[in-house]
């Protein structure tokens, strides 16, 4: 895991609230504090160029940018 970024991600829900849980991630992209993120994890999370051939159950693989749920929008990275 030499050089590889760890951050703690903390689950949500379909309205953005934190659910309690949580998991330590690779960051493979670039993830920075309370971005929205996606997460692999098991062997999935062993696809990346990053990850490759090394023993992490979880990877950051995605930053997000926007978030809608039936319509209504969420999340949007860049309106305040």
């Amino acid at each position: 895991m030499d050089g590889l970024k760890l951050l703690l991600v903390k689950y949500v829900d379909a309205d953005g609230k934190q659910t309690g849980g949580q998991v330590v991630a690779v960051d493979a992209v670039g993830a920075g504090p309370d971005e929205l993120v996606l997460v692999a994890s098991g062997s999935s999370a062993r696809q990346t160029k990053a990850t490759d051939k090394r023993p992490c159950d979880a990877v950051i693989m995605a930053i997000v940018d926007s978030w809608d749920v039936d319509g209504t929008t969420k999340y949007r990275k860049y309106e305040s």
